[in-house]
């Protein structure tokens, strides 16, 4: 174990799990044996708990996704149909008799099936045009609510003359009039509006609930007499516009009558029906136009009269709210110090923690991912369990208990055979103004505290999200290679704050760049690595900051800017989520501001480049085009910078969504930097 230092500059040891000994350190074919816990869904009466089982499957190099069941108590763990195909969105029957789930074939596509557990019987129960999401029982156990997508023609300009028979012409130009229509992930959306629908449990004629031309997201809550659905929408006249103003609406099963209930600019969602039906509580904030705001916990009356915040006490944002059994309090789910967490208050304002160290669903980096808990009439709570060193398993716990028990194994069989890296955590203070600053390193599995180790900075996206202490392939993958790997929660990132996280509004891409060496430079005064052995990494804003970092140093041997912004301007205009940037990031719209936009733009420093620096993105990225990062590439090539440009074929953003992507990702990167070792 390093020693530590002074307050502010700080190493702790994060113990990992205790494990057999290993000679073999994690390698690229061992994400192949990858499994982990999503969506964990404990039933009713607390006795079992049904889970979506992701993993990797090394022949079609795919993730792939099942319903697993087991008891509370981890015996009698098994599939929970024999269907072979994918699995997901498990919801148990109010009786705790039967689990609703989605599931897809090549034949049919996405449909909602019901298990019944006593006869272990599946049946498919819709017959649906558009994938559905987003399941709600009601009450009695009769209705399911969710979400679909219903489709509109595509405009047109003209109509284009018929084809002689047999004629092969060329198809007809793409017409559009929407401010919002490319989606990365997905590509051109699909024109028309998200609805909520109702279908019986035993299936029969579906219905709209819910209409008009506005999307309707997130899962609707039934009332407890089932006369109503709560929902959050955005239904303002300017929504196109003003993309977070949602409200809280309810709609009236029988006739599609909807009224709204809140009435503030902002985000206002998540809402949860008390047991009583007397209350509603819901997520969201006042919007104030910054870079980051906290997400509150709120309650209204039923009618939306009487809306008063919760106090916590927590600065910190929250997420995955649910009322507890007797309707006294609310658990909820929040992130502190880049450690997701499930918290419970009184209607008081009175917060405890619960239980900590939910997710290790991001199968890349360090992550989170999906940090899922829920909980059964007896207060026994199921979450899935993350870990440095390995991915999330399934645990359960109850208030007032110390530590979750894991009650699976998924990920025995590889972990018993492999040596990790081991996480230590740093705190370290900045020079710009005395702050602490907070990270982790990863040592290479066969680490010898006498020699001097190449020390590899991996930033991470967003910039408004966090890295936490969880297992990640890439980051293993790097200490596997020789490399200590320092993966740092520069200013603007989340789970330290408001204020904290604040902190880049109206300066990214250069606030976090003195964070990010001032971590580098405390990794070489207390020896952890050799200071003329660097090289830097990141993807998204980690890659924007790889490109900004470069253009303001040269210690660095060499880089890999991964899926960048270059430029302010022309990702603001072109990208997916265009919303996010103008006024909320930098003053006003590019066009009003265009220097403002420039001077943080990386693309601004490119003529002081000198750091040998690969290019990585997906084909297919619309959340940072292709052009953004070919600006980078472009201008080292004529500058005669030592550079490549490395484009995965047929992916988005998320480049290691495949297995093998994943892994050529990695190898190009070290491949890169092997060239300046």
């Amino acid at each position: 174990m390093i020693r530590a230092t002074a307050v502010g500059l700080v190493l702790i040891l994060l113990a990992p799990l205790p494990v057999e000994a290993q000679d073999t350190p994690f390698s690229r074919m061992d994400v192949f044996d990858l499994e982990w816990v999503q969506d964990p869904r404990i039933s009713p009466d607390g006795e079992h708990v049904v889970y979506v089982r992701r993993g990797m499957d090394i022949m079609q190099d795919r993730r792939t996704s099942e319903l697993w069941i087991l008891r509370t108590d981890g015996s009698e763990h098994r599939k929970l149909t024999s269907r072979e195909v994918g699995e997901s969105n498990p919801r148990w029957s109010p009786d705790g008799t039967r689990v609703a789930f989605t599931s897809s074939t090549e034949a049919s596509g996405s449909e909602i099936h019901i298990h019944w557990l006593a006869q272990g019987a599946t049946a498919r129960v819709t017959r649906l045009d558009n994938s559905p999401r987003n399941l709600s029982w009601s009450p009695d156990g009769q209705r399911i609510a969710f979400v679909k997508h219903v489709s509109e023609p595509e405009p047109r300009l003209v109509s284009p003359p018929t084809p002689p028979e047999g004629a092969q012409w060329a198809d007809p130009p793409r017409v559009e009039t929407r401010l919002n229509h490319e989606q990365d992930g997905v590509g051109i959306m699909d024109h028309g509006f998200d609805h909520i629908f109702v279908v019986g449990a035993g299936g029969g004629s579906v219905r709209q609930v819910t209409s008009g031309d506005f999307d309707h997201a997130g899962t609707p809550e039934w009332t407890p007499d089932g006369e109503r659905l709560i929902f959050s929408a955005n239904r303002h006249p300017d929504w196109e516009h003003e993309r977070r103003n949602t409200e809280i609406y309810s709609v009236t099963v029988e006739d599609g009558e909807i009224r709204q209930l809140t009435d503030r600019f902002g985000p206002n969602h998540t809402p949860r029906v008390s047991p009583d039906g007397q209350t509603i509580a819901y997520l969201g904030y006042e919007d104030r136009i910054r870079t980051y705001q906290l997400t509150r916990i709120y309650t209204m009356n039923a009618d939306g009269s009487d809306v008063r915040e919760v106090e916590t006490g927590l600065d910190r944002s929250i997420g995955g709210l649910a009322w507890d059994a007797d309707g006294a309090g609310l658990y909820f789910q929040y992130a502190d110090q880049g450690v997701s967490k499930i918290g419970h208050t009184g209607l008081d304002g009175t917060a405890t923690e619960v239980a900590r160290d939910l997710g290790g669903t991001s199968i890349g980096r360090p992550y989170a991912g999906s940090a899922d808990f829920t909980f059964s009439a007896d207060g026994t709570i199921a979450m899935n369990l993350s870990s440095p060193d390995r991915p999330g398993e399934l645990a359960v716990t109850r208030r007032g208990q110390s530590q979750p028990q894991q009650i699976t194994d998924l990920n025995g069989g590889w972990a018993d055979r492999r040596a990790v890296g081991e996480v230590q955590e740093v705190w370290y203070t900045s020079s710009v103004d005395g702050r602490d600053l907070h990270g982790w390193i990863v040592l290479p599995p066969d680490h010898d505290p006498a020699r001097e180790y190449p020390l590899l900075v991996e930033i991470h996206g967003g910039p408004i999200s966090h890295y936490g202490p969880h297992f990640a392939p890439e980051i293993q993958l790097y200490a596997s290679a020789g490399y200590v790997v320092f993966y740092p929660n520069a200013r603007g990132s989340t789970s330290y704050g408001e204020e904290f996280g604040d902190l880049l509004y109206h300066d990214f891409s250069g606030g976090e760049y003195p964070d990010i060496m001032d971590g580098v430079d405390h990794l070489i005064e207390e020896g952890v690595a050799s200071g003329d052995s660097l090289y830097v990494t990141g993807g998204s804003a980690g890659g924007t900051s790889t490109a900004w970092i470069v253009g303001q140093t040269h210690r660095f041997r060499a880089a890999a800017v991964q899926k960048p912004v270059m430029n302010w301007i022309s990702k603001t205009l072109a990208a997916d989520n265009y919303y996010a940037y103008a006024d909320y990031r930098y003053p006003g719209q590019p066009w009003e501001n265009p220097m403002e936009y420039w001077e943080v733009s990386p693309i601004s420093l490119v003529g002081n480049v000198e750091t040998p620096t690969l290019v990585i993105l997906g084909e297919l990225d619309l959340r940072t085009p292709t052009w953004e990062a070919k600006q980078l590439y472009h201008a080292l090539k004529l500058q005669g910078v030592e550079t490549m440009y490395v484009e995965v074929p047929d992916t988005y953003h998320f480049i290691s969504e495949r297995p093998s992507q994943l892994i050529t990702k990695v190898d190009h990167i070290l491949a890169w930097f092997e060239r300046y070792r």
